[in-house]
């Protein structure tokens, strides 16, 4: 919504219309709470204003004073699940602080599964996701060995690389087998045959050797030890001070 003399006025700073007696009482909260309701059921396909509007028996226009576009919606939604984050008091050890961050958001993720469509790009704006963006540089901007800010970005950015890309390649996997209706243990069983074959071939011998040898998958285990490699890197440069 565009100011008279300005730039439009994003939704984090625009206040809600006055609330007025009707039928369906309505708030921007409630038409966020019903939106992530049919996101969480049916995915972002299922949110548009006309379908929020009917799921709190009220019409579409009704929802226009409290959300302009569908754009703000998804953002306001967004805000919503970084909102179940807690962040980490300030001042304690950098560590903990980036795998709890971490931990709360793949946990959020694996709840909503359509939020990792909206991860990526560029920052979110919203005041939860801010506090979530504050908590973690600041963990990492009171490491002595890391000097300047660039450097915290970077650092940052390879702990939300890596967990959005792993929770990334949780939802999906589960996307699949609805769709299919085999887990993993089914797909590996249908599979088998033709696998068989081909590391037969001689031409995949690591790939023989996951197949052989790796333990059965825990996505938990899995996530949790893919963080360490991740947090292992950046103590290693903190020890050596590169940047």
């Amino acid at each position: 919504m565009p100011g008279d003399d300005g730039p439009p006025v994003l939704v984090w700073e625009r206040p809600e219309p006055a609330r007025r007696p009707a039928p369906s009482p309505l708030s921007r909260g409630a038409i966020v709470r019903a939106a992530i309701g049919l996101a969480d059921a049916d995915g972002l396909t299922a949110v548009s204003l006309r379908k929020v509007g009917a799921a709190l028996d009220a019409g579409p226009m009704r929802l226009y004073g409290y959300v302009s576009t569908k754009q703000e919606l998804l953002d306001l939604m967004v805000d919503a699940v970084y909102g179940e984050i807690s962040p980490p008091e300030p001042g304690g050890d950098w560590r903990p602080a980036l795998r709890a961050l971490a931990e709360q958001l793949r946990a959020a993720a694996l709840r909503h599964e359509w939020f990792v469509e909206l991860l990526g790009g560029r920052p979110h704006l919203g005041p939860n996701a801010m506090a979530y963006l504050e908590a973690g540089l600041g963990a990492l901007d009171a490491v002595a060995a890391l000097d300047g800010i660039d450097a915290v970005m970077r650092a940052w950015g390879a702990v939300q690389a890596y967990t959005t890309g792993a929770v990334r390649a949780e939802v999906a996997e589960r996307a699949v087998q609805r769709v299919t209706g085999l887990d993993e243990a089914s797909w590996q069983a249908t599979t088998a045959p033709y696998m068989a074959r081909m590391l037969a071939t001689g031409r995949y011998p690591t790939l023989e050797k996951v197949v052989r040898d790796s333990a059965p998958d825990d996505p938990d285990g899995g996530f949790a030890t893919g963080l360490d490699y991740v947090l292992d890197g950046i103590a290693a440069r903190f020890a050596t001070g590169e940047r």
